[in-house]
């Protein structure tokens, strides 16, 4: 008696002596990772699933609105987080309402450039860019297009190097000293600084993530897990909360904020105190820190919950800098603008 296929849609497939499992329902096919009935195969599978019941695509072949359909039901697009999955819709969106009806294969340079000259500052045009070049190279790896990648050579524009400006201890003085103990403020602050969470980590924390004098958490945005010491300043407020509390940030009666509402909330209190600050802000505050410190790149990695250390690297590399300035300016020190001997010569000539 033939056994009843556990996934339907899912078939096998061996090229060249390698198994592959492939999913087909109607027109709509992809390949599933890892091995058969694996996590990674079963979330692909729920993926294709969803991909397979989603409406057919209603736009013209070849063009920007089909291609980023194409995109939005694909795997790579479905193993993006929550948050990242909102980002890039939006992007997209926009750049579908813009240029949609046009072939994406006849697309040029200049045409990418005229598209990011719609954007009113230089970062939401590097976006356009970006997304641009993302869709170029999802339609070569996946839908067998051959063609060049215009995006890739279009000018990026210059924006500050700095980005979202850096906390101060100064600035962080001068919050606290507006925002009293036990007040939403004063929490969300410590909670950031000391942390490093980003704003939809924050408005989701609370006791679950505490345990023995440390904070628990994975990151919504990278899925990278952090655990770390909750320090003195931290402690003394989260002492003022109530043990039965879900969530420590909240508002109203005790409803949840969204990542975006906590962001306008907190620019708010920070207009009070009088700080050019941002949530963002904090999260760099934290990291110059400890690189100023002497934490190693993973050690701040492990602080921001990034997989890599590759923004870890720039701050240490300002901290290195600052350092060997430092350094090279002690040592200036320990020399004689003048040697004796030329003193010496000098003096004479004056006798």
């Amino acid at each position: 008696m033939r056994r009843r296929n556990r996934f339907p849609g899912v078939r096998k497939n061996v090229v060249k002596g390698r198994v592959y499992w492939r999913f087909e329902a109607g027109d709509f096919r992809c390949n599933l990772p890892g091995p058969y009935g694996g996590p990674e195969f079963l979330a692909a599978y729920e993926a294709a699933l969803e991909g397979a019941r989603a409406p057919r695509s209603t736009a013209e072949p070849d063009t920007v609105a089909w291609l980023i359909e194409q995109y939005l039901g694909s795997l790579k697009f479905a193993n993006l987080s929550p948050s990242r999955k909102r980002s890039i819709r939006g992007e997209l969106d926009w750049l579908r309402e813009t240029a949609g009806k046009y072939h994406f294969a006849r697309l040029e340079v200049r045409h990418v450039e005229a598209l990011m000259a719609k954007k009113a500052g230089p970062t939401a045009a590097n976006t356009v860019k970006k997304n641009m070049s993302m869709l170029f190279n999802f339609a070569a790896k996946k839908l067998g297009y051959i063609g060049p990648n215009p995006a890739k050579f279009a000018e990026r524009m210059k924006v500050n190097p700095d980005g979202y400006h850096t906390w101060t201890d100064a600035e962080v003085d001068r919050f606290l000293a507006r925002h009293g103990a036990g007040s939403t403020a004063r929490l969300a602050v410590l909670l950031a600084l000391n942390t490093g969470m980003a704003r939809q980590d924050l408005c989701r924390v609370g006791w679950q993530h505490v345990s023995a004098g440390r904070i628990a958490y994975k990151r919504g945005k990278t899925s990278v897990a952090a655990d770390l010491p909750i320090l003195p300043d931290l402690a003394a407020e989260l002492a003022l909360i109530p043990s039965g509390r879900l969530l420590f940030l909240t508002h109203g009666d005790g409803k949840p904020y969204k990542p975006e509402t906590l962001g306008n909330w907190f620019r708010d209190r920070c207009r009070e105190a009088g700080v050019p600050g941002s949530l963002h802000g904090l999260r760099k505050a934290g990291a110059t820190r400890l690189a100023d410190a002497g934490a190693s790149n993973w050690e701040i990695a492990s602080y921001l919950a990034h997989a890599d250390t590759k923004q870890a690297d720039v701050y240490t590399k300002k901290a290195n800098r600052a350092k060997l300035a430092d350094s090279g300016f002690a040592k200036l020190s320990n020399v004689s603008n003048f040697p004796d001997p030329l003193d010496r010569k000098a003096g004479k000539g004056n006798e």
